[in-house]
This record gives structure tokens, C-alpha cells and sequence, in this order.
């Protein structure tokens, strides 16, 4: 069963933030009240798996959390015949996520594994899902990822990449004021939103648009297109082509 997140309420970070079954008790309310624009990631993930999903070919959910992208491929994927390859690092979020999916009745096509995403070597996708997981990766190993990930995808391919962004200096002060504004809309305390900003930024480093773009590019891919943004979230989708 599912908890309400209150657990920057009674506790200040002693240390970075970690997906440990604390977090993954209380994991689909924290999202859901934290990341504005998420229902939406979620959707924009069955549609890439509806546009590129094809018979014989793996999807890969990297970063899975509780599953909810998975679930999200596996809708949009149909009646398709793929293999779905959903890994996470948490072996608390992973444990939680294959009750899921038996519940959801997907597990039949859905291998879970414990991993962290920088091991992976897709092989034979035409969808690879990084949906708020780049953002945790140490920055000099994301290109090597990225590349390693493109060359994973067949022709016709493509990745679904949505993270919390660094804006430009400009709207920096707007877009953190709103996304406050947003998670005290949703019932936290200001205390709470701190305690949690703290914890995360130890964790947590964000880029630019354009940082992001360039180095999609660099890895491989063609044409990324922004198709989503709330606030500081940011969604592409980034096909690869023929080399």
C-alpha cells in the first residue's frame, strides 16, 4: 500500500538523498506532489512507445523507480511483441516495482533487474526511456552513456530523456519560486521543501537546454525535439537514424 510522503516533515537530511525503502514507501505520493508535469511524462512515454515500439526488439526503462514508465511502455507498446528490460540500482524500489507489475498483469514481458544504468548495454531497442535519471549520473560519465545507449538502438529508434533543468540566470529565480509555489500547492511545508532541496542538491546536479542538446547530438542522436516542459522539467524525445 502506498503512503503518504512526509518524510522531510519529521527528519532533516543527515545526508545526500537515496531511493532506499523509506523513499520507495512513499514514492508515488512524492513524485506525483514534487515533479509538476509528471502524469504528462508518463503519457508522452506511451506515445513514444506507441510510435516506436516494433515486433522482435527490446524497450529499456532505465531508472525505473517503481515502474510507472514501464507501465507506460508496456500500454503503449500494445499488442507488439517486445521484451521490456526495466533496471534500477534500488534494490527497495525494484522489490516494490515487481509487485507492480504483477498486479498490473505485465510482468510476462517485463524483465526487472537490479543495476545501475551506467552498466547497461542495450542491445536490439527501438525505445530507451531515461526519464529523471541522467540528473544522477556524475556528469563526465553522461556523454559515455549516452553514447553507449544510441549505439544500442536500431535504426529507427529513439530515447525518451526528461530531467530537471538548470534555466538561464534570467528565469532561474521565476521557475524555482513557481515550483515551490507548485509543492506547497500540493500540501508541503515550506520546512519540508527545503529539507528535501538540501538532501537532493548533494545528489542532484542539473543543466542547460543547451547543454543537453549538444551533447545528444554529440552522442548520436538526430534532431531532439522538446516536446514537454513545466517548470524546470524538461522532456525530449531523440530518434536515432541510419549512420
Amino acid at each position: 500500500m502506498n503512503e503518504p510522503d512526509r518524510l522531510f516533515r519529521t527528519r532533516p537530511p543527515t545526508g545526500p538523498f537515496v531511493f532506499d525503502s523509506d523513499v520507495a514507501r512513499v514514492f508515488p505520493d512524492m513524485i506525483r506532489r514534487s515533479v509538476p508535469g509528471y502524469a504528462l511524462m508518463l503519457e508522452g512515454t506511451a506515445v513514444a512507445a506507441a510510435t516506436y515500439c516494433r515486433d522482435h526488439t527490446t524497450a529499456w526503462d532505465l531508472g525505473c523507480s517503481l515502474g510507472a514508465s514501464t507501465l507506460a511502455i508496456d500500454r503503449g507498446a500494445g499488442q507488439r511483441e517486445i521484451r521490456i528490460v526495466a533496471v534500477d540500482r534500488s534494490p527497495a524500489m525494484v522489490e516494490r516495482a515487481r509487485t507492480w507489475l504483477d498486479d498490473a498483469g505485465v510482468s510476462r514481458r517485463v524483465a526487472l533487474r537490479v543495476g545501475d544504468v551506467r552498466d547497461v548495454q542495450p542491445r536490439n531497442a527501438s525505445l530507451i526511456v531515461l526519464n529523471l535519471v541522467l540528473q544522477f549520473v556524475p556528469v563526465a560519465e553522461r556523454l559515455p552513456l549516452l553514447r553507449r545507449l544510441r549505439a544500442g538502438l536500431v535504426p529507427g529508434g529513439a530515447l525518451v530523456l526528461t530531467e530537471k533543468i538548470a534555466p538561464s540566470p534570467a528565469d532561474a529565480a521565476h521557475l524555482r519560486n513557481w515550483h515551490a509555489s507548485f509543492k506547497q500547492l500540493q500540501g508541503y511545508s515550506e520546512l519540508e521543501i527545503s529539507r528535501k532541496r538540501t538532501a537532493l542538491e548533494r545528489v542532484l546536479v542539473p543543466e542547460s537546454l543547451e547543454t543537453h542538446h549538444n551533447r545528444l547530438l554529440a552522442a548520436g542522436f538526430a534532431r531532439p525535439v522538446l516536446w514537454m516542459q513545466a517548470f524546470e522539467f524538461v522532456s525530449w524525445m531523440a530518434e536515432a537514424h541510419e549512420r
